[in-house]
């Protein structure tokens, strides 16, 4: 398998934590977005959208997070990323979704680039900490009654691979402040102890600068 992958991109994160908790290997292929490999032409034959991350297996290519994740839990179903409890389950697609459609496209390098050079950056970083803020709170209403030692248990389910990217963006990239969200910071802190979420961690990655690491 070949993953393309970009070190800071969140979407590439979520990958790269199935693809270690499954135990797959996998050839690492960085696509630099801020010098715009993502428009390489090269590069759009394998994803049309310009966009990390895609996977290539064999003869499937694949580029959108959430199909690769439920490509790979299917093709190699343990451990199991979803759970066998229905409402758990549904927990899980939700959770995910809002991070997928209502905080991740909003702080997207082309969204932010866009909104610093129509306007300014100050308004850009209001934008993104509004969405993060309105994400996060729906996220602690959502996971508080569920949550155990992870987001919907004791175990690691697909809502802990979308959690553990956007919240580590968060913090390191747009300085948001956790105490609001004790539920969000107590299974951010369970991550830490996983080795699968910390060999995919953005600073491990080969293309991370080395002031990084």
């Amino acid at each position: 398998m070949k993953l393309y992958s970009y070190w800071r991109s969140s979407c590439a994160h979520r990958v790269r934590i199935a693809l270690s908790l499954k135990g797959l290997e996998y050839e690492y292929i960085p696509v630099n977005l801020l010098k715009g490999e993502q428009s390489d032409p090269d590069f759009k034959k394998i994803n049309p959208m310009g966009t990390v991350p895609a996977l290539v297996d064999g003869d499937v290519v694949i580029s959108d997070s959430l199909a690769i994740i439920m490509y790979l839990d299917e093709k190699y179903p343990e451990p199991p990323l979803l759970p066998p409890d229905l409402h758990k389950r549904a927990v899980n697609f939700q959770a995910s979704s809002i991070v997928l459609s209502g905080i991740q496209p909003h702080q997207n390098l082309g969204v932010l680039k866009f909104i610093e050079e129509k306007i300014n950056s100050e308004e850009k970083t209001a934008w993104v900490t509004n969405a993060i803020t309105k994400g996060f709170t729906a996220l602690e209403k959502l996971l508080v009654s569920c949550a155990g030692k992870h987001a919907t248990g004791d175990e690691v389910y697909l809502a802990d691979l979308f959690l553990a990217p956007q919240i580590y963006g968060a913090i390191n990239r747009f300085q948001i402040n956790m105490e609001p969200y004790p539920t969000l910071a107590k299974c951010y802190e369970s991550y830490k102890d996983l080795p699968a979420f910390q060999n995919a961690a953005p600073e491990k990655q080969p293309d991370a600068p080395a002031s990084t690491s």
